[in-house]
């Protein structure tokens, strides 16, 4: 299942960087991650301080 940021993003963006996919992009106030796209690394949540991203 992709993964998800939820709302504890800070919108700091360490997670766009590490996505080997690129499936991250800036969104309104958040991070989001393209489902579609995402190929399930983890990458993103690894790196995240806020624990934001997580399987959907």
């Amino acid at each position: 299942m992709a993964y998800a940021i939820d709302d504890k993003c800070i919108s700091c963006g360490s997670c766009e960087s590490e996505c080997p996919v690129s499936a991250i992009s800036e969104g309104d106030g958040k991070y989001v991650i393209d489902a579609d796209t995402c190929i399930e690394c983890g990458a993103c949540a690894d790196v995240c301080p806020v624990d934001a991203p997580s399987q959907a």
